[in-house]
């Protein structure tokens, strides 16, 4: 225990040194907050097949079960995210649904409308030439804007997973049109106090042109259509080499920044567990997020994990993705603001460079156990309680391999 505390009086001088306090960061650390997605407790797959897990949820209440045990040790879990297809009920009925989850603890989180899981998609949902499979995605997204509203729900994620996938298929103007009139609809619909957060991706499910490709066509989107609107940014939705904490920069100075889905990527959109590849460009997406704030911007940014745990166990996954969130998080709020903007000034590249470096490689260790023990949380960190708890074979006995076999988007 006298060790523990020294490390922390060590980190809490180094902070100070840096113009951080030690508490303030403590409370930062405790206030974050990642929506679960309904979706990722439930057995995933790949193009190719969805691999069973077993314990894996089964039904919409084996969800809430899920996240609430996820809940339960990281303590900044505290909402669930909902995908109507994968979500619905079997009459209709989802007020059940929310008492469920405020019996649990939780929230429910964004609502994400489907536009991928029947066969009517085959040519897209919303941007589609066809103009009945159009309409009746415009009934589902008010569907799910009134399921929203009875939920108590504020934001809608919008995927529209359409495209073509070869030269001359289609009009691409006319899909640009039919997207936004689409999106449209979706917005007029929406509250006066709920938001729409657009997102974007390069490729996949097809792979000749997809309607919102990049960042720069869901903010036009949304520029067109109102200040409620706002980009969802995904961060396994990007190219090879793509610069994304610039891309968070330049929304948040814009105040277009609305969600942001954490994952990370090998190659393209593959959904492992986020800080798992490239732990330092999840640092310094958060370094822009939490300078940013400091600023004023973007205050209400949604995070939200969304992956698909193949081989790995899907709770454990999750836990281990919100630890590196929370230790990025850290980090980043461990920079000295003051330093590196004198070194900005000064045009000190390897000293402006060095600083976020040594923020970087912090052994932010003590902030994160204050955070827990401020938080009440049992164990040393969310996986050693997971595991320790007994909720893994709880469920692998009562669930054996009943998943339902859901596909992540």
């Amino acid at each position: 225990m006298d060790r523990t505390k020294e490390q922390a009086r060590r980190l809490a001088d180094s902070l100070a040194s840096r113009g951080v306090s030690f508490d303030d960061a403590v409370e930062s650390l405790t206030k974050l907050q990642i929506e679960m997605p309904s979706w990722a407790v439930g057995d995933s797959g790949t193009r190719y097949g969805t691999f069973r897990e077993r314990g894996s949820a089964r039904t919409i209440w084996d969800k809430i079960d899920d996240v609430a045990e996820i809940q339960r040790v990281c303590g900044i879990c505290g909402a669930m995210a909902m995908h109507i297809a994968w979500d619905k009920t079997d009459d209709g009925q989802y007020l059940p649904v929310k008492r469920y989850a405020n019996e649990r603890g939780l929230a429910l989180g964004t609502m994400h409308p489907d536009g991928f899981t029947k066969q009517e998609y085959i040519y897209g949902s919303i941007a589609t030439p066809i103009g009945a499979v159009r309409e009746a995605s415009i009934l589902h997204y008010k569907e799910c804007v009134r399921v929203a509203r009875e939920l108590g729900i504020k934001a809608i994620g919008m995927w529209v997973p359409d495209g073509t996938n070869y030269a001359g298929q289609d009009d691409l103007r006319a899909r640009k049109h039919r997207l936004t009139d689409g999106m449209r609809a979706l917005y007029d619909a929406l509250d006066d106090d709920m938001q729409l957060f657009l997102e974007y991706k390069p490729f996949e499910p097809y792979f000749y042109s997809t309607d919102v490709f990049d960042w720069g066509m869901s903010l036009l989107t949304c520029t067109k259509l109102g200040p409620r609107a706002k980009v969802l940014v995904d961060l396994g939705h990007h190219l090879s080499g793509v610069n994304i904490e610039q891309i968070v920069a330049v929304l948040m100075d814009e105040d277009r920044l609305g969600a942001f889905h954490f994952n990370n990527r090998k190659y393209a959109d593959d959904d492992l567990i986020v800080g798992s590849v490239n732990p330092f460009e999840l640092f310094l997406i958060l370094n822009e997020i939490v300078a940013g704030q400091a600023a004023g911007l973007s205050p209400g940014v949604t995070y939200m994990l969304d992956q698909s745990h193949n081989i790995e166990p899907s709770i454990e996954g999750i836990l281990f993705s919100v630890m590196n969130v929370h230790a990025a998080y850290a980090k980043a709020l461990a920079v000295d603001r003051a330093a590196l903007a004198e070194a900005q000034g000064n045009l000190d590249v390897v000293g402006a460079h060095r600083i976020l470096k040594d923020a970087f490689e912090t052994d932010i260790a003590p902030l994160l156990a204050a955070a827990r023990e401020q938080m009440g949380l049992p164990g040393a960190d969310p996986l050693s309680a997971y595991r320790d708890g007994g909720y893994a074979q709880k469920i692998a006995d009562e669930r054996n391999f009943g998943g339902m076999g859901t596909l992540g988007g």
